[in-house]
């Protein structure tokens, strides 16, 4: 099938100079949630039409399953298919979506297309308390006839709850004939697609409806206000989804998924908590209140205490993290590793067992297991131009307030006492000191404080 995505709109309400469609919900743009639930569908042809903003929408989502048209100028939805007649096969029916309908589920559009066969113009249709502002089903004898605009309808016409959508599928041959009819004779002065259904009507063509799942499904976005609405709509679903597979969130509705999150059983996750990318986490990994979690895998067992920030690392079998620690890109830590209150650790690898409880900056180093880093302890690994590497041994000790200049090596059982800079390798199994000798100063007297002068 063909599917058409409709995202040239300016999106005034929103108050801002990106596109509409290009506002992200749950850390992508609305559009690209479209996109990914067409995909779903598996389409043959993937056109979105595209207008405001100029050239913003298709150099941020090239892809070599997409087709581009552009809308210029904006003349209303059934202009803005018109834009992608020469992509569509008319060998297979025509999706119609919106680019700022984000929510909208792959069985609910399913189930449009299966009521579509035999070449009929399938609508998706809902019932609203409220239906102001969207465009009513006008039925006879059960039977849609047409769609007719809030601007354009009577007083018994708005008093329509059955609403139209915006999406539907319609056999392709017909949809570029009457696409070519169309008038803008209306109170907006636009060509409506949804004028093709009285054309349908007219030809003896089939006009049949489904409802979706749920009428969040449907829900577009004109205003910030909106989208916020949606993205607690959208974090409530996958809060959902995440209880049901087993794991347990301190509160639904204080969590936020940018992405993909994997849990296993019994997975604690408790308040403020903002997981991007994918984010694994294993059987029996808790996660304290407002950590930051992307593109990770938490391994069975580890306890991410509160305030923690990880990107792009591994975290071990039963290791302990923070509160307040940072693992950024390329950090791998194996089973059992502490990584404490205030530590930052960059592209290091930390065997098993081993410590840096507080205070400490780990980067670009090899650790070995059952190591003890100090507090203070720094590695030097940045010397204005390049990165140099530091490697520590299996049970060395490292002392508090301790640098390692690197590259450095500190061998197999080695201690640094504490406040050594370290230039050269120390040796395995020693005692490696590198600080000024402690001296008492006798009749030394502290300063005082000099009276001064009144002002005159």
């Amino acid at each position: 099938m063909n599917v058409v995505i409709l995202a040239a709109g300016m999106g005034k309400r929103m108050r801002s100079a990106l596109p509409k469609v290009l506002h992200p919900l749950a850390g992508k743009p609305l559009l690209s949630h479209v996109i990914d639930t067409a995909r779903a569908l598996s389409p043959s042809t993937l056109c979105v039409i595209y207008g405001h903003g100029g050239d913003m929408v298709p150099e941020l989502l090239q892809a070599t399953d997409l087709a581009f048209a552009r809308q210029e100028p904006q003349l209303g939805t059934g202009h803005a298919v018109l834009q992608a007649l020469p992509y569509l096969n008319d060998d297979t029916p025509t999706l119609v979506l919106y680019g700022d309908v984000p929510l909208t589920t792959a069985a609910s559009l399913r189930r449009l297309l299966d009521i579509a066969s035999g070449n009929k113009l399938s609508v998706l249709t809902v019932d609203l308390d409220k239906p102001d502002g969207y465009g009513r089903i006008v039925r006879e004898q059960g039977k849609i006839v047409r769609i007719v605009e809030q601007k354009d309808a009577t007083e018994t016409e708005r008093a329509i709850c059955e609403v139209n959508t915006g999406i539907l599928i319609a056999p392709t041959v017909k949809l570029k004939q009457w696409l070519t009819t169309l008038s803008n004779d209306n109170a907006q002065r636009e060509y409506y697609l949804t004028d093709i259904v009285a054309r349908a009507v007219a030809d003896g063509v089939p006009v049949v409806s489904a409802q979706p799942d749920h009428v969040w499904e449907t829900l577009g976005v004109n205003s910030k206000v909106q989208l916020a609405e949606l993205e607690r709509i959208h974090q409530r679903n996958i809060a959902d989804a995440l209880l049901e597979q087993g794991a347990t969130l301190a509160d639904p509705a204080r969590i936020d998924v940018r992405g993909a999150l994997l849990c296993g059983r019994d997975v604690s996750i408790d308040v403020g908590c903002v997981f991007e990318g994918k984010v694994e986490l294993a059987d029996n990994v808790t996660i304290g209140a407002h950590c930051v979690i992307k593109n990770a895998l938490i391994a069975s067992g580890a306890h991410i205490k509160p305030f923690c920030h990880i990107e792009d690392a591994v975290v071990g079998a039963g290791s302990m993290i923070g509160p307040y620690a940072r693992l950024r890109p390329g950090t791998e830590l194996a089973e059992d590793v502490h990584i404490g209150n205030f530590v930052e650790v960059k592209n290091s690898r930390i065997a098993a067992h081993s410590k840096a409880n507080h205070l400490a900056y780990v980067g670009d180093a090899t650790v070995g297991m059952r190591v003890n880093i100090g507090a203070g302890t720094i590695t030097c690994n940045y010397d204005g131009v390049n990165k140099f590497r530091t490697v520590i041994e299996d049970d060395a000790f490292i002392g508090s307030d301790s640098q390692l200049v690197a590259p450095v090596r500190v061998g197999k059982g080695a201690t640094l006492g504490a406040g050594t800079t370290l230039t050269t390798d120390a040796p395995a199994g020693k005692l490696t000191v590198s600080r000024a000798r402690q001296t008492t100063i006798d009749g030394w007297k502290r300063p005082t404080k000099q009276a001064t002068s009144p002002k005159k």
